[in-house]
Order: structure tokens, then sequence, then C-alpha cells
């Protein structure tokens, strides 16, 4: 079984080195002709020229009762072109591809291209408030400012930006022709798809996908913005993972905590103390008191013994240790 397939799935150990497009005279060259055109288209409308014309002549063709059979086809066709569903589908993508590459890039630059759409297209939409084929009151009328939002095409002009931002990130220069191919394609047929379905001008179109071509021209000026931007957003986490780890408490195996003696406590170890202190006394008082005891007693003190030679004098009878005096004894005649 093959595994270099799922390979790319792995996520890349540090972030590669991407270079962002930059503003060179050629794309701007390209904006400005972009630029020309989508005014031209506006003039022409507005003027009610030729193109108008056009408009109610395909609009009165209408394509879908030519050709019916595609109908069903092409209302889930024309999903491709709406904000919401081809917004998550993108975004899921880039979003891989931002947690591949430890970068926010893609997922800013899609948000950014967003933005931009949202408030030119709209703005402009609601500034000249046409109104649409279903909704027209007048043939051979440019329905302008009639209180409508029809003008430019957002299907159109979002299916440009949405699918032309994957040919912007690409990395390499085959798969940026590639998905260049692709995306002109998707928004090409989503444009002609909701002429077909009779709910858009083709001058709503036209002007769709000049608007979205002008929105993807214009990125690279976005780009320090979106590089800040992103400086930015991961300082923040780091800030906050730094907190985190100065609220953990410190986990230490060697130290063990000693317990917290309360006053009750710390007098009762106290009594304990003392008291051992003279139960130890005791023992030792009484250990001396057996041993003296048990030591052998001193003998009285002898008279001294008189030198070799001598004699002492007897006692008298009369008398009894020497030194003290009988009593004298009465006198009896004969």
């Amino acid at each position: 079984m093959r595994t270099d397939i799922f390979a790319r799935l792995d996520r890349e150990p540090e972030p590669p080195k991407i270079v962002a497009p930059r503003m060179s005279r050629h794309r701007i060259a390209l904006f400005g002709g972009t630029l020309a055109f989508y005014l031209a288209i506006v003039f022409a409308v507005l003027v009610t020229s030729w193109l108008v014309a056009l408009d109610w002549k395909v609009m009165l063709f209408r394509p879908y009762q030519q050709w019916p059979e595609m109908h069903a086809f092409l209302d889930y066709y024309v999903v491709l072109g709406q904000r919401g569903p081809t917004a998550v589908m993108v975004a899921c993508w880039l979003g891989w591809r931002s947690w591949r590459q430890h970068t926010l890039r893609p997922l800013l630059v899609l948000g950014t291209s967003l933005l931009l759409l949202n408030v030119t297209v709209g703005a402009v939409k609601l500034g000249l408030g046409r109104l649409g084929p279903h909704y027209a009151t007048q043939i051979g009328s440019a329905e302008m400012f009639a209180g409508g939002d029809i003008f430019p095409s957002g299907h159109t002009a979002n299916a440009v930006v949405t699918w032309g931002i994957l040919a912007y990130l690409a990395t390499t220069p085959r798969a940026r022709r590639y998905l260049s191919a692709v995306s002109a394609t998707v928004s090409l047929g989503v444009g002609l798809t909701t002429v077909y379905i009779g709910t858009h001008w083709l001058s709503d179109v036209v002007l769709g996908w000049a608007a979205g071509l002008l929105i993807l021209l214009a990125l690279p000026w976005f780009e320090p913005l979106i590089a800040r931007t992103e400086s930015y957003i991961f300082d923040v986490r780091e800030r906050w993972r730094a907190r985190r780890r100065a609220g953990r408490p410190v986990r230490t195996h060697e130290i063990v905590p000693q317990p917290v003696l309360r006053p009750q406590a710390i007098a009762a170890e106290g009594a304990a103390l003392a008291a051992g202190a003279g139960a130890h006394a005791a023992h030792v008082a009484t250990g001396a008191r057996a041993r003296a005891h048990a030591a052998p007693t001193a003998c009285p003190e002898r008279p001294p013994v008189a030198p070799a030679g001598t004699r002492r004098p007897p006692a008298h009878p009369d008398h009894g240790p020497r030194g003290a005096t009988s009593p004298a004894r009465p006198m009896t005649g004969g």
C-alpha cells in the first residue's frame, strides 16, 4: 500500500517560507485595465446603451425555456456561487492548510477578500438600485435606482473571489495555473447559470466578473496588514499561554509538604514534650537513688591504737567507763 499519498497530510515540522505576491507593474496594469472596464460597464448601463438592449434580448429569449433539461442540474450548480456554502468549503480547506503550515495567512487572506467583496459589491448594489429581470417594469429600461440590489451580480463576484483565492494562495506556478483555470471555469459557469435561470441581466454578470477580479488583483496591497495581524494574534496567543503556565501549581516530588499546626496543636505538642522531659528526669533520679542504696556502708571510727610498749591503766572496778564516776555506795558497820 502506498503511503506517500498521505504523507502530505502530516503537519510540517516548521512553517515554510511563504513569499507573498507583490504589486508589480504588470499587476498594476491589469488592475487599471479592469477598473476602466468596470467603470465602462456601469456607464453603459446608466446611459441605457446597446448593452441594456442586449440584456433585454437575452431575457426575452428565456434560456430556461429553450433548454429545460438543464434546469435541474444548474439549480445545484449555481450554489457554487453562493457566499455561505462556498465560504465554508474553502475555509475548511484553508484552515487545514493553516494548521499544517503553522500560519494564519490563508484564513486571513480569505477573510480580507470576503470583507472587501461585501463592502465594494454591496455598496454598488445598494447605490445603483437596479431591479432584476423578473421584477422589470418597462421593456428597454435599465431599471436603475428602483430599489433593487442586482447590479453587479453577487453570485458571480463571489465565485471569482472565493475560488480565485485558491489560485492566489498556490505555492507553485503549476498549481497556480491549474487553480486559475478551475476558478475561471467555475465563475464563468456560475455567471452564465444566473442568466439562464433569469435572476440576473447579462451586464450584471459581466460587472460581477470585473468586480471579483479587481479584489483579487488588489490583495497584494493588503499583505502587510495581513502579516501584522498574524503577528499580533500569535503574540496574544503566547501571552495567554504564559499566563496559563504561571497560574499552574508547581509539582515537585522531592519536597514533602509539612502539616500546618494550629495553636491548639502547638500547645498540645509542647505539653507532651514537657511531660516527656519530666518523666525522663524522674527516671534519672530513681536510678541515682537505686545506685546509692546498692553502695557498701562505711564502718564507724575506732579509737586510736596505743603504741607498742605502753600499758593502759586498768579500769577501776568501781568505775565505769573512763571518765565516768560511779555513785558512792553506803557504808555499813562491821
